[in-house]
């Protein structure tokens, strides 16, 4: 696997497993809040329009995931993970701050394709630097852990992101002022920081030494039928999966404030936290398609409950299950693609492939969901997600069945 010690062992996890759990609670406490609060400034201070900020949202996560092909092969060419996660997370901490200084929705848009480009160099390589660190028996308990120590830290940013708007008076609850949005944007800043030193001294450089990296490519070339298919299958799915911040626009709609909605979101990402590793517990027993196709269903029905939300304790309860959902496929698709994919010297390429087909779909995916809102009306993204998860949900249950002759264990 190309580590020349053991490494150590924390409650099970590898040192390397371990680490990052930190660095992503400590990046989400930052990145979350700022992904979450840019939509809302936009809309409240600035008037941006559904459709402006699908697009933004669209470009930054398309932008980030064809750069998670792009180094997740990379890394496997070069034979480095480590630095090249440390270098995005440096990218994206840099480029956080700069989001005080927004006037317009193109600055926006360029500091969220900047922040974006840095979840794009590091995140394939850490994922494949995570599955080689990881037990093979024990891929969905590190993944989950991952999820959940990355989820904890958007709690924690959540919380006091609703309780310094809180703070800031009855009329900063109901509109995200600038004065607001600065001073969140200085808050959040400062954690990320402390990812960078953990990773430099604690993180081990774990990347395969076998392989030709003159044979490897960008393309899907080489890779098993099922992890081409289950990619065929994420796209599908992903087309329907618009910007979370079309949830948060209908929260508004609903008539939280947004202190209420900081709170909501914390409450979510809760959900999603203290679920996660038991999630990935369940997949390493039971199989990962099966969580994968309950976690959809569970999404399908919350998308549809979106659609026809008009009131905000139903907003309230729709954000609990969306906390489920995630928990249920997040940590457990990656380990997914471990499994699919078990050579250690094509795992970055392997993430980084996953990652794009999750990218080019998300650009797309918001587009149509921004022309659905103003077109036709705001329930009508959330409805036409809920029916392509329905469709992505049956197309893993044939895939299921196809590949149980071939090897029953990995998609089962």
């Amino acid at each position: 696997m190309g580590q020349e010690k053991p490494q150590r062992k924390f409650f099970g996890l590898s040192q390397n497993v371990f680490v990052f759990g930190f660095v992503s609670m400590l990046t989400d406490f930052s990145s979350e809040v700022t992904v979450k609060i840019l939509p809302l400034f936009l809309a409240n201070a600035l008037g941006v329009k559904p459709a402006i900020i699908g697009f933004i949202e669209g470009l930054a996560e398309s932008t980030a995931t064809i750069l998670k092909w792009v180094f997740g092969w990379l890394s496997d060419r070069m034979k480095k993970r480590k630095w090249l996660a440390f270098s995005g997370y440096a990218i994206s901490n840099v480029t956080k701050p700069l989001l005080y200084f927004v006037s317009s929705w193109p600055f926006a848009a360029f500091l969220r394709f900047a922040d974006r480009t840095g979840k794009g160099v590091r995140s394939s390589p850490k994922d494949a630097l995570l599955a080689d660190s990881s037990e093979k028996k024990k891929l969905g308990r590190s993944f989950g852990y991952g999820r959940s120590m990355d989820t904890l830290g958007s709690v924690f940013g959540m919380l006091a992101a609703a309780g310094m708007i809180a703070a800031s008076g009855s009329a900063a609850a109901m509109t995200l002022t600038r004065s607001i949005y600065q001073k969140l944007i200085i808050m959040v800043s400062i954690p990320a920081v402390l990812a960078l030193p953990l990773i430099a001294a604690f993180v081990r450089e774990n990347a395969p030494r076998t392989g030709n990296p003159r044979t490897l490519n960008l393309s899907l070339s080489g890779f098993d039928w099922r992890f081409k298919t289950f990619l065929i299958i994420i796209v599908i799915f992903t087309l329907g999966n618009s910007s979370d911040a079309f949830l948060m626009l209908k929260a508004q709609k609903a008539g939280l404030d947004i202190v209420q909605i900081f709170l909501m979101l914390a409450m979510w990402k809760g959900v999603t936290s203290a679920l996660s590793i038991p999630a990935g517990i369940v997949s390493d027993r039971i199989g990962r398609n099966r969580v994968i196709r309950a976690g959809w269903l569970v999404y399908a029905l919350v998308y549809l409950g979106f659609g026809l939300a008009t009131q905000g304790w139903q907003v309230w309860a729709l954000y609990a299950l969306y906390g489920v959902y995630y928990a249920m496929t997040d940590g457990v698709a990656s380990a997914l693609v471990a499994d699919l994919v078990p050579q250690s010297e094509k795992r970055g390429t392997a993430f980084g492939l996953y990652n794009a087909a999750v990218g080019v779909s998300a650009l797309p995916a918001s587009v149509i969901a921004g022309i659905l809102w103003q077109r036709i009306n705001p329930s009508a993204p959330f409805i036409f997600g809920s029916i392509l998860a329905f469709v992505a949900m049956i197309a893993l249950t044939v895939l299921m069945r196809a590949s149980a002759g071939t090897n029953p264990t990995a998609v089962a």
